[in-house]
């Protein structure tokens, strides 16, 4: 995928202020306040800044920690991970590698097969549930 690359202008224009602040200035949400907290469907979350693909529903879990929790991104390239040594802590940052958004931190603290926890932010995320099964007609 191409990289996408606009000035700070164009994406507040294009996001509301919340998701502005967090996936372009790499604010964080709330923790327990995201819409994707709690959610169950199954299907992908795609960034909502250029609606990459970024993780599975399958690899979500419930770590307790108020954001949503994967333990695996949906492939590879997906996103990079930065050192973060902001607010007096040493951390792994995730930013969408096709737009550079910020996501949110990555841990080794997460379960099988990875033990890994990315807590993502829900305002920088899109879920697009997957089909169910066809009705018949």
């Amino acid at each position: 995928m191409q990289k996408i690359e606009k000035n700070l202008e164009e994406w507040r224009e294009m996001l509301d202020p919340e998701q502005f602040n967090v996936c372009r200035l790499s604010a964080t949400e709330r923790p327990f306040t995201g819409r994707y907290n709690d959610e169950k469907r199954a299907g992908v979350y795609h960034c909502v800044c250029c609606e990459a693909a970024l993780f599975d529903s399958a690899s979500k879990f419930d770590s307790g920690c108020g954001w949503p929790s994967f333990y695996e991104p949906i492939a590879e390239q997906a996103m990079v991970e930065i050192r973060d040594v902001s607010h007096g802590m040493i951390r792994t940052e995730v930013k969408c590698s096709t737009c550079d958004a910020h996501l949110g931190h990555v841990f080794p603290d997460g379960p099988p097969p990875t033990g890994l926890r990315y807590c993502i932010n829900s305002v920088c995320l899109n879920l697009v549930p997957r089909e169910t099964a066809a009705s018949p007609t």
